[in-house]
């Protein structure tokens, strides 16, 4: 049964992924991928939050940890795209926004995994 959940939430976060990109596109546009970077930043928050209150607080229930934090989140971020998405900029000429990506995406990530926990840990 847990390979059910998490192949349901890996569906869930898929789909939340692919909606949550279109609705940041469709708004920001242009040459950057800001729906890769709004994703892997909000996935990397709510990863955080979630560890925090899973693993460190034990709010989160044992029995939704794989679904949520594996199978949704686990389909929702995107780092073989953020990837590709870099390479493809750096391939095209633009250096200085390939840069900004992976250097942005990073520094993002890390501040939302960091403020993901200390939510959590306020929380729990």
């Amino acid at each position: 049964m847990p390979i059910v959940l998490v192949a349901l939430g890996g569906a869930a976060g898929a789909v939340s992924r692919y909606l949550v990109d279109g609705f940041v596109s469709e708004r920001l546009g242009g040459e950057f991928p800001w729906g890769t970077l709004v994703i892997n930043a909000s996935g990397a928050f709510v990863l955080g939050l979630l560890f925090s209150l899973a693993i460190e607080r034990s709010v989160l229930p044992a029995s939704i940890r794989a679904p949520l934090m594996i199978g949704f989140l686990g389909a929702y971020t995107t780092f073989s795209t953020w990837v590709l998405e870099s390479w493809r900029l750096a391939e095209d000429g633009a250096l200085a926004l390939a840069l900004a990506n992976i250097t942005g995406s990073v520094v993002i990530g890390l501040v939302a995994v960091f403020a993901g926990i200390a939510l959590g840990r306020v929380l729990g």
